[in-house]
């Protein structure tokens, strides 16, 4: 079954995002509010002086100084030629379906996938590496004894397209106006950001206020590079089709609105032989499709207009390829392991609405879906259940609390249910049959519970009003799913309706809040940090754009979330998140769906790529590359 559309790892990516290319944020990251918050855990050498060539969040590196090339990369793979996909994932305010603008780091507009290929930063993601970062504008970072000041010695020979200097003064432009006016998603990580300071043409000096997080300082040398002199004659807080002068491995090329855009490959990038970036960035062009209807998508992948594929659903996967392409071989079907936190993915109740105010109600409605009859009807029984919003990671809370958890709890036990202290709360296991009479019968309980009553087949809320709510999704191939949903809740007397809205007011209303459920999905990184707090935190649920869109405001999730920014290890990060894992589940905020550990991919076989693939993230558009032999032997032009 298909992820649907709008919940796409747009957070985050993203964050992971999380919604996760080389130079881009988490999909979701959020500005630290606690005041209080201990400083974070020096990303430094063991005695705190010299410069370093990169970062991480617990001072651990993979590759040292002198290393020429990330290891899930070939060194020697060629240039030229082309990939062309409809986008399996994004961030900012990007759309997979349609765009209108080419400013992709504010909140207006909807941007193309992958415009962050454009863009420098400071240092580069490793992704076979938690959350490690190297230099690419920045050849070395000085560290303070207290962490709170970040030096960066910047390359004299980064440049723009143009060619004009890319110096420190670009560097601070952009850290302050992305700090004031740039997508909810990166301003919520820099309000502990205090100033960039420009030391010389190419050193500045990055401070923070000593109350921001570990893995914030990270996350600032992974923002895009504006160039201020450009952005002094335009206005960077407005839309715009007019492509932005950038300094990255790509540049705008061809695009019409609302089809295709196409990201030219820049020959003679300053960076490109630089040991974080070697063997990457290989096409020629880079080039998104969007498609309104995943099915003709799928139509334009057979004839080849699209020649890599992650396919989402899991009838399609199943049944459907099985076209000429396939069966002759120039299409082949491949499956890489997922070894990221996989997040979680379900409809989420928005619990600013009085309807879903209540966690009985919540609960009650979360019987209604049954995943065993939709895994086998539906989905080939290719997924798993999605329990945890630390799916697929060590983060995930199983059984009854450690000790280590419950020094977290205790002090919390007023504020929290009892569900929290017993067996970590899963989602309800079906007959299979769609509509399990035993799930039903509790359901009606817990309702009856929160004080609903029923008059005839209609639900009457404690108000008195009937039970009714909407459904929204931008995917019509979502309806199969959600009807059975719908059908069972029917039969508790609540009257919901599944509705599909266009891209643009589908983002606009989810920006809002104003919607009842709505479907999303969320990937973390390995290393939790601020995205955390946009996701679930009490001071993200009322900023429009968030992460939060069940509205949690929970005092003691706000503690739990400060319990897992504060770890100096990754044991007492891991402890912190399974605590808090305990403690969103048993808010029933949403009703989860499935998760799958594999990317299920369809290919024309014009690709080369290197013997692994990097454990973190799932991006080829980055590092594999145009075999022009195999193209050639297949009849694919480049």
């Amino acid at each position: 079954m298909k992820k649907p559309m709008e919940t796409s790892r747009r957070t985050l990516l993203q964050g992971v995002a999380a919604f996760s290319a080389a130079n881009l944020l988490p999909l979701s990251v959020s500005r630290a509010q606690t005041q209080d918050a201990q400083a974070p855990a020096a990303a430094t050498p063991a005695d705190g002086t010299g410069p370093r060539h990169g970062l991480s969040v617990f001072g651990d590196l993979k590759y040292p100084a002198d290393f020429q090339a990330f290891d899930y990369v070939d060194a020697d793979a060629p240039k030229g030629g082309r990939m062309s996909f409809s986008a399996p994932s994004w961030g900012y305010n990007q759309n997979a379906q349609t765009f209108n603008s080419f400013n992709t780091f504010i909140l207006k507009g909807d941007a193309p996938p992958r415009m962050e290929l454009c863009f420098d930063s400071l240092m580069v993601r490793a992704l076979d590496e938690p959350d490690a970062v190297y230099g690419l504008v920045a050849e070395t970072v000085e560290v303070s004894a207290d962490g709170n000041t970040y030096t960066f010695n910047l390359r004299p020979e980064a440049r723009f397209h143009d060619d004009s200097p890319l110096t420190a003064e670009d560097v601070a432009f952009s850290l302050m106006t992305l700090k004031e006016e740039g997508h909810p998603s990166i301003r919520q990580i820099m309000g502990e950001l205090a100033e960039a300071v420009v030391l010389a043409p190419h050193r500045l000096a990055v401070r923070f206020t000593g109350r921001q997080t570990r893995k914030v300082p990270l996350l600032v040398t992974g923002l895009p590079i504006l160039s201020k002199a450009y952005y002094t004659r335009y206005d960077f807080a407005q839309t715009t089709l007019t492509p932005p002068l950038s300094s990255g491995p790509y540049k705008v090329g061809r695009h019409e609105v609302g089809r295709y855009v196409e990201y030219q490959r820049v020959e003679d990038w300053w960076a490109k032989d630089l040991p974080a970036v070697r063997g990457m960035f290989n096409f020629d062009r880079v080039r998104l499709e969007f498609f309104r209807d995943r099915q003709v998508g799928f139509e334009a992948f057979k004839k080849g207009v699209m020649t890599f594929q992650e396919e989402f659903t899991a009838r399609v996967w199943a049944t459907e390829y099985n076209f000429p392409a396939v069966l002759d071989g120039r299409v082949v079907r491949r499956e890489f392991p997922d070894r990221r936190p996989a997040g979680g993915q379900g409809w989420f109740m928005n619990t600013r609405r009085a309807l879903f105010a209540d966690p009985l109600v919540r609960r009650a409605i979360g019987y209604g879906f049954d995943f065993e009859w939709s895994n086998k009807a539906l989905f080939f029984g290719a997924y798993h259940r999605t329990q945890s919003f630390f799916q697929n990671s060590p983060m995930l809370a199983t059984g009854l609390p450690t000790p280590a958890e419950l020094a977290l709890l205790e002090p919390l036990r007023a504020q929290l249910p009892e569900a929290a202290f017993g067996e970590a709360v899963l989602a309800p296991v079906s007959d299979g049959s769609g509509q399990d009479r035993a799930m039903l019968r509790e359901a009606n309980r817990l309702l009856r519970a929160a004080g609903c009553t029923r008059d005839g087949k209609v639900l009457l809320r404690p108000d008195g009003e009937p039970f009714t709510f909407e459904i929204m999704s931008n995917s019509p191939s979502f309806e199969r799913v959600a009807l059975p949903f719908v059908k069972n809740l029917e039969r508790l007397g609540i009257a919901a309706t599944f509705r599909v809205v266009d891209p643009a007011q589908y983002q606009a209303r989810l920006n809002d809040y104003d919607f009842d459920m709505a479907s999303r999905r969320f990937a973390l990184s390995p290393t939790l940090g601020e995205e955390i707090r946009e996701m679930w935190s009490s001071a993200a649920a009322d900023i429009p754009g968030s992460g939060n869109l069940a509205g949690i405001s929970s005092p003691a999730v706000d503690a739990l979330i400060e319990a897992v920014l504060q770890a100096t290890s990754r044991e007492e990060m891991t402890t912190a998140a399974r605590a808090l894992d305990r403690v969103l589940r048993a808010g029933y905020y949403w009703v989860p769906h499935w998760y799958k550990p594999v990317h299920t991919v369809a290919l024309w076989d014009v690709f080369g790529m290197p013997e692994a693939s990097p454990a973190y993230d799932f991006r080829p558009e980055l590092h594999w590359w145009f075999d022009k032999e195999k193209a050639e032997r297949i009849g694919v032009r480049g």
